[in-house]
């Protein structure tokens, strides 16, 4: 009788939790890369954010793997991200995640693809 009263409270304790759901914690650090148009082989423009700061590098040929911060334009945006909100130069932008954390989608329809990524 006592077991079967130790089960009936085990059950019970386990039916009783609730479980949040998983959600996965992407970030923007790293590298990634912009098109002007909805395809990722046309890219022509990459984005690296690191420490704080985005850097952008431009490719001719979309060749992007061989390029090195001694590849970077002049200058450079700060940024912060927050798990859902991206704010570069002060200029705010709530981002959502696909394809596993490899593309990132802006409010204003801006479409990145993260450089190591097969995303499409």
């Amino acid at each position: 009788m006592k077991k079967l009263l130790f089960f009936l409270l085990a059950v019970t304790t386990f039916i009783s939790c609730e479980k949040e759901p998983i959600t996965p914690d992407y970030s923007i650090e790293g590298k990634w890369l912009w098109s002007p148009s909805q395809n990722r082989a046309d890219a022509n423009t990459m984005y690296e954010f690191t420490n704080g700061f985005r850097y952008t590098y431009y490719s001719l040929d979309g060749n992007f793997d061989s390029l090195d911060s001694t590849d970077r334009i002049p200058g450079s945006e700060t940024y912060t991200f927050d798990g859902d909100s991206l704010v570069i130069d002060g200029i705010g932008f709530k981002v959502t995640f696909e394809c596993d954390g490899g593309k990132v989608l802006f409010s204003n329809g801006t479409k990145l693809w993260k450089l190591t990524s097969n995303c499409q």
